[in-house]
């Protein structure tokens, strides 16, 4: 598949207007990026993370856990680097078993200097893996969180399911109101079809808590994002989220959704059966993209792919280096590659 944003084409086209933009404007990046089963060693009773134990079918340990903790550490900390010395000031993350993953993230040396702080509820989700947010203070002041519960009932035969929460975060960025949802939808397992309803009903919960929001500030600044498991065109997102691919026919009660061009340009974030998807990404409300509204507005979005974190040999050639190929560690860093969004602001 071709990608648009390779690392030729941003050196020579998309830089140079990039920094003309760091001359004029305050630059801000938000990003996402789904760590793939950043689990720690301890046996948790109340969920089910056999699998990444010492005696599990991954033969998970402290050398292996400590690897992959500064692999993702080393990720993070380019995110975004092009414009900000500081990298990414907000960052929603997926796949972490626990808070304790995320404190020894931040702590990583990579990242220790920037001192992150963290959002993070424990879900439900049977796996025990969660969202959680990682922010430079800063940057951004949070003023509430709390989790959205998504609630999974299966239409044909009423059994309940559960997921992953919604992380909903409020606060300041550099003394501006916004309000940021992290989200990690069901899985297509089972098939597109017939989970589709599933991730509706993720969707639904996000679009709720963004309509009560709009219903307080009509001009709220609103910021979604997460691993959603379906690509930008999929009714989850059109419909459902009510998420548009052109900035300019948004309404306010809808999101525009910058990752749209990206995917339909050939870009993806995972790979599976040869074909790329855009799973990963982070989509906003009409007032980051009304060129009349004061504050922060949308810049330009981006999926970091570099040469080293794509597998280079194997039957997985140039697909995401990841951690595990079947049940062999291989030292990767995920499945997924990270997206982020630069924003403009006047002085």
């Amino acid at each position: 598949m071709k990608f648009q944003l390779s690392t030729f084409l941003f050196v020579f086209f998309f830089l140079p207007t990039l920094l003309s933009a760091q001359k004029d404007y305050k630059v801000g990046s938000i990003g996402f990026y789904n760590l793939e089963n950043l689990f720690d060693t301890i046996d948790s009773p109340d969920t089910n993370d056999a699998e990444f134990l010492p005696g599990g079918s991954y033969l998970w340990n402290t050398p292996k856990y400590m690897s992959k903790q500064a692999n993702m550490a080393k990720v993070i900390s380019l995110l975004a680097r092009e414009l900000s010395p500081d990298g990414v000031a907000i960052l929603g993350v997926a796949e972490v078993e626990n808070r304790k993953v995320l404190e020894d993230l931040v702590a990583q040396p990579d990242l220790k200097a920037r001192n992150y702080q963290i959002v993070h509820y424990d879900s439900p989700d049977e796996r025990g893996i969660d969202v959680g947010l990682l922010y430079q203070p800063k940057y951004f002041k949070v003023t509430g969180s709390k989790a959205l519960p998504v609630a999974l009932k299966d239409p044909k035969t009423g059994e309940q399911d559960f997921t992953r929460d919604i992380l909903y975060v409020a606060g300041e960025f550099d003394g501006e109101l916004i309000h940021v949802m992290v989200g990690h939808w069901p899985s297509r397992r089972g098939g597109e079809s017939g989970s589709a309803w599933m991730r509706a009903a993720a969707a639904q919960v996000a679009r709720n808590a963004a309509d009560s929001l709009r219903t307080l500030d009509p001009d709220a600044k609103i910021i979604f994002m997460g691993d959603l498991n379906d690509d930008p065109t999929d009714k989850s997102l059109t419909k459902v989220l009510g998420a548009k691919g052109k900035s300019d026919e948004v309404t306010n009660e809808e999101f525009y959704n910058p990752m749209y061009d990206l995917y339909k340009n050939g870009n993806g974030t995972m790979a599976y059966r040869d074909a790329w998807s855009l799973f990963d990404q982070v989509v906003v409300s009409k007032a980051f993209v009304n060129k009349k509204a004061a504050g922060w507005q949308l810049y330009k979005a981006m999926v970091y792919r570099q040469p080293w974190l794509l597998q280079t040999e194997g039957a997985f050639r140039g697909y995401p280096f990841r951690t595990f190929v079947g049940t062999i560690f291989i030292n990767g860093y995920s499945d997924h590659l990270p997206v982020y969004l630069f924003f403009l602001k006047k002085p």
